[in-house]
């Protein structure tokens, strides 16, 4: 099952052309916080995949966090809530960070 979710995760990452969703996360305000490979005000994309590698459950977790914001999981800054980021939208995105795993 887990291999079956982290192909699943690679497979939708490679069908999603970069550019696209790196737009869409522009769009979505998450580039204001947030950067592919660098720490910004939250952490890397990077970063969060390599944390979230060889987590069965991972895009669920990610989805809710993004959804409904955190804090005290990367440092002292929380997430906002980002409701407006349709359902498509928000699960395009974490497939495409879950997608950069090292």
């Amino acid at each position: 099952m887990l291999a079956a979710t982290l192909w699943v995760n690679s497979a939708c990452a490679q069908q999603v052309d970069p550019a696209k969703v790196e737009a869409l996360m522009k769009a979505n305000d998450c580039m204001n916080c947030h950067a592919i490979d660098k720490r910004v005000v939250g952490p890397a994309f990077s970063e969060v995949a390599t944390k979230y590698k060889g987590d069965a459950g991972a895009e669920v977790k990610l989805v809710e966090k993004v959804r409904n914001g955190g804090s005290k999981v990367w440092g002292p800054v929380p997430m906002p809530p980002n409701a407006k980021v349709s359902d498509a939208d928000l699960k395009t995105i974490v497939a495409y960070i879950l997608g950069l795993r090292k």
